[in-house]
């Protein structure tokens, strides 16, 4: 590997933070062949080799950048009733937001952008900017226009997954301007393909036509059932203009197309099903539960202790003394317990792939595929798998059928 530059790194994070520290400006993001974004060098030629992308690449360093830790871990939820019901689980990370906007901070958070079907990392200066954010992307960020629009001698909040929040770390800590960031990231399960998320677009397109809004997540049956997506299109709906006013968190209507994990949404059965996740998030993780370079980190907090809250609770663990006074000083209730606690549920390692991963894949890459026909394979696949598993195993099969017979019955 050419340990100068990037030019031979691929499946790596896709954070595009090396092609925000070339001075040369000849790096560019695009997506690969499985649909995951990654580096390339536009022009080799004008290439100095000075080494800065790889300085702040972190998917070629095994360490983490943040060195100090001290970690203090919360269950917390924003204090306003309004917040609290869009945003995907307590709303912890809105309110860092709007507090640090109002301490003079500008935010480097993630949006979706309908006309270009993607989320993408923008700059918020005002609340009304801001709600944007609001509320969990499921798929990976095109960061570099908003990671390029940042000025390093203003003070900002970045957001993103935990790798790009480390690759931000060792940028900032290479210009010397760390003091003038918050760096905020959350419990990443993985990041899925773009091929996937363009299926499920295109049999969504079908029903409600061009798309003009879509969310990940709702409270409407619940908290705990709130992994749902939610869709309008041109033939349905209006466009969403975030810019009228703060009232516009609140979306009091539902989306004409709702589709839920638990009543098996197509696009969730690929994503956390571990179908479509890139190689780096199987084999290359060293993110995960209490592993971070941000000063905070927030996810659902899931488990025993708020089992019966349905209106959402934030797990929110600061890992530096900045990252805690930030988090007292937010609009939030917070309640200290155990990291055991607050990261019950989260992921521990990384992800493994699915045996349905090869199938998937043949049908993404696949233009006569539809999402529909992909999870008509994977159930396909299964049922297969299933026979095989009886052919060949037939006591351990008879044996695997009594205990889930026997369990059910002492429910």
């Amino acid at each position: 590997m050419n340990k100068s530059n990037i030019s031979s790194v691929h499946d790596c994070y896709g954070c595009g933070v090396c092609a925000t520290a070339c001075g040369r400006k000849i790096i560019e993001i695009g997506l690969n062949e499985d649909g995951f974004y990654e580096p390339h060098i536009s022009d080799e030629s004008k290439c100095t080799h000075c080494g800065i992308c790889t300085d702040v690449c972190a998917y070629l360093h095994d360490e983490l950048s943040l060195k100090e830790v001290e970690i203090h871990p919360y269950a917390a939820w924003s204090k306003d009733h309004l917040v609290r019901r869009k945003c995907s689980s307590g709303g912890a990370g809105f309110e860092i937001g709007k507090y640090l906007l109002e301490q003079g901070y500008k935010v480097c958070g993630v949006r979706y952008d309908a006309d270009k079907n993607r989320a993408e990392h923008y700059i918020a200066t005002t609340i009304e900017e801001l709600i944007q954010s609001a509320g969990s992307k499921y798929i990976q960020s095109y960061t570099l226009d908003g990671f390029k629009a940042i000025n390093r001698k203003e003070k900002y909040l970045v957001t993103g997954t935990p790798c790009q929040i480390d690759s931000f770390r060792r940028y900032i800590q290479k210009f010397r301007c760390e003091d003038n960031f918050v760096l905020l990231d959350f419990f990443c399960h993985g990041v899925p393909s773009m091929l996937a998320w363009k299926k499920y677009t295109e049999w969504a397109e079908k029903q409600v036509g061009k798309i003009t809004y879509a969310s990940w997540r709702n409270k409407w049956t619940g908290w705990h059932d709130s992994w749902a997506m939610g869709i309008d299109g041109e033939k349905h709906g209006e466009k969403i203009d975030w810019h009228d006013s703060y009232s516009m968190l609140i979306r009091e209507k539902k989306s004409f197309l709702e589709s839920r994990r638990s009543q098996g949404d197509m696009f969730y059965q690929l994503f956390l099903g571990d179908c479509c996740l890139g190689k780096q998030c199987y084999e290359h993780c060293k993110y995960k539960y209490d592993h971070s370079s941000a000063d905070i980190r927030i996810g659902d907090l899931w488990g025993n202790t708020y089992k019966n809250d349905e209106d959402g609770v934030s797990c929110a663990i600061a890992f530096t003394k900045q990252g805690n006074e930030v988090l007292k000083l937010t609009n939030c209730d917070l309640t200290e317990h155990s990291f055991d606690v607050v990261a019950e549920g989260q992921m521990k390692t990384c992800a493994i792939r699915s045996v349905t991963y090869k199938v998937v894949y043949i049908g993404l890459h696949n233009k006569e595929y539809t999402i529909l026909d992909i999870c008509n394979r994977i159930r396909t696949f299964r049922k297969m798998e299933k026979i095989r598993r009886w052919i060949l195993h037939p006591c351990d099969s008879i044996k695997n059928k009594m205990y889930w017979q026997n369990k059910k019955k002492s429910r």
